[in-house]
């Protein structure tokens, strides 16, 4: 496989068309850090091709896989859409269009875990799929490509977060998902990446980011425990070995949450650059980043159901 370019944002977003009524809150455009040409190149070079008429479901809602993301056992296949659209469903009700240029079902391949929604062809549709093996091998050449697949699951976090937040009164069903941690030794090799360490502190109740305002770094946190919530929901709680603020560095993005410090706090700062090099130096900590993606985006997929 050629080597490929990442780092550069396009001219404008590969898909700025707001999805077909419903949902209730418009969708994002995706990142300009997503590049469709890249992404079928990859799909098309590592897995097969595949053709949908419309009204064929393409896989169902709850539909498990066979094993985890380095199962060879799995079937689970994620998808990039070539020409058609494809609607997504949660509960038998819309949640999304997807039109082509867009990557879905990813979320099965990388955790292993079931469906947490249905997509069914609207038109009919060609698209590239792969699975567990072909990902894999994908990411052992270009280790990059990780961080283009998380700014595609953050757009679709983006969109998730706008709903619930439009759900006026709504509390969270609980007090927040325990943030994924990273094995330590992994932490470490991450940590002895940077060419620069920037460590910081805070206090009990300091306001570490804001919903709505930039971001050009993501934390990794040392020690403390950090609240992280959307409209005022509590959405999940980050523990020391953890890291939030992804979204707004892998694509430049304002930010989807808020961050409250709710122990003192000691935090690594890691900036874009940085984390590209991170990721290229270390693959698996990319793996890791995209497994807690997903186990977010399931998180939040329950919220709304």
């Amino acid at each position: 496989m050629e080597e490929l370019d990442f780092t550069r944002p396009d001219s404008g977003p590969a898909n700025a068309a707001p999805a077909a009524a419903p949902p209730p809150a418009p969708r994002t455009a995706q990142s300009p850090y997503y590049k469709p040409d890249v992404a079928q190149a990859i799909f098309r070079a590592a897995g097969r091709a595949e053709r949908f008429a419309a009204g064929t479901a393409i896989f169902e809602e709850d539909e498990k896989a066979a094993g985890g993301f380095f199962s060879r056992k799995s079937a689970a296949r994620m998808y990039f859409l070539a020409a058609g659209e494809v609607g997504l469903t949660l509960g038998g009700k819309p949640l999304d269009t997807l039109k082509a240029g867009e990557v879905f079902g990813e979320m099965a391949v990388i955790s292993g875990q079931p469906r947490t929604a249905a997509a069914r062809a609207k038109t009919d549709c060609a698209a590239y799929s792969i699975g567990v093996d072909e990902l894999q091998a994908a990411l052992a050449q270009a280790p990059e490509f990780a961080l283009m697949l998380m700014s595609v699951m953050f757009d679709r976090l983006r969109f998730l977060a706008a709903r619930l937040a439009m759900r006026r009164g709504a509390r969270a069903s609980g007090p927040g998902r325990e943030a994924a941690g990273y094995p330590p030794e992994l932490v470490d090799r991450v940590e002895a990446t940077l060419a620069r360490s920037a460590v910081v502190r805070h206090l009990p109740g300091a306001t570490l980011m804001r919903e709505g305002q930039g971001g050009s770094c993501l934390y990794l946190v040392k020690e403390g425990t950090v609240a992280i919530s959307i409209a005022g929901n509590v959405v999940e709680r980050v523990q020391a070995g953890a890291s939030f603020g992804e979204m707004a560095v892998v694509d430049q993005s304002p930010r989807t949450a808020t961050a409250t410090a709710e122990t003192e706090c000691v935090l690594l700062a890691i900036d874009r650059a940085s984390l590209v090099e991170a990721v290229r130096r270390v693959p698996d900590f990319g793996l890791a980043m995209l497994r807690d993606a997903a186990e977010r985006l399931r998180h939040m997929n329950a919220q709304l159901s």
